[in-house]
């Protein structure tokens, strides 16, 4: 995207300058979520501040990007339809929610984890653009702001994280912001990240921690070239189709029938129609598993009126 250079951030703005540099680093690897990312800091920064004089500098310049983006993308269904754009970005930030979370039980602890913890907390924030998050989304973003703090706060002090689930107290974010912060600077539109997010296809965990249910599915696009950490010993760029265990079919709905007269109410509609887009966006990564499961509970839905 040929971007329109923001001036300097308002320290009014100070809240939404990693939702920024994260639109940066995804401008040419995910450009739907950066569209997203950007609209959050827009929205966000209209509240915070739209009168002082700086401000509005800012977001008019802000509002170009998205203008841009909006023209260059306007065929893409992600971003003409929230309910698709929500899906995406939700599944992308789990992506990077499970990416960390694999690493991290397997004690493998690095900044790029780190990293994806504190990434995957900006994304599930700017799905509230698109309305009230989950009570699941509420608890991944909690539990990844924290991991990050912790094992941030562990290696900073030369001690060895204890991996997966523990009691989350007393870890302070600021000192993950503050490096955050210093990796790149949000006045030019063409600044290079120095590092990125990344994920792997394979081990993702499906268990539940501290009342956090990970759904089950390889939610890690099957296929995509990805920047792997060093000590992972992986060689190539291009993270290989990892197998995928297929979820059988539900008998029953082969036999269901409506229990007499069924109701459909708008409500309904809208829950199975969110089913199908998810499903749309996950069959985007190759996620068969996911795209099997929510059809599943799009058919039982509309066949018998109950989810």
């Amino acid at each position: 995207m040929a971007a329109t250079a923001l001036p300097p951030l308002p320290p009014q703005f100070k809240s939404i300058q990693h939702h920024l540099r994260t639109a940066q680093e995804l401008d040419k690897r995910e450009p739907v979520v950066a569209y997203y990312c950007r609209l959050y800091a827009m929205q966000t920064g209209m509240k915070i501040d739209s009168k002082t004089p700086e401000c509005r500098k800012f977001l008019s310049k802000l509002m170009d990007q998205l203008e841009a983006m909006k023209k260059q993308f306007g065929d893409n269904e992600a971003i003409t339809q929230e309910i698709v754009g929500s899906a995406h970005v939700e599944n992308y930030a789990l992506k990077m929610f499970l990416y960390a979370d694999n690493e991290d039980r397997a004690g493998q602890f690095h900044k790029n984890m780190i990293k994806s913890f504190y990434t995957a907390s900006l994304l599930i924030d700017v799905l509230t653009v698109f309305g009230e998050l989950s009570e699941e989304n509420v608890q991944h973003r909690k539990y990844a702001r924290w991991k990050a703090a912790y094992i941030h706060n562990c290696l900073k002090n030369g001690e060895t994280p204890q991996p997966g689930p523990i009691g989350m107290e007393g870890e302070s974010f600021a000192d993950v912001e503050r490096e955050e912060a210093g990796s790149s600077s949000l006045h030019s539109g063409t600044t290079q990240p120095t590092s990125s997010s990344t994920y792997e296809a394979n081990n993702i965990p499906t268990s539940n921690y501290t009342g956090i249910h990970i759904p089950p599915g390889a939610h890690a696009p099957a296929n995509t070239p990805a920047e792997v950490p060093h000590n992972t010993g992986v060689t190539s760029n291009t993270i290989q189709p990892a197998p995928q265990n297929i979820p059988l079919v539900d008998p029953s709905l082969y036999s269901a029938q409506s229990a007499g007269e069924v109701r459909l109410t708008p409500e309904d509609f809208a829950r199975a129609q969110k089913y199908c887009k998810y499903a749309g966006s996950a069959l985007q990564y190759e996620d068969v598993s996911t795209a099997v499961q929510n059809l599943q509970k799009a058919l039982k839905l509309l066949i018998t009126g109950r989810e």
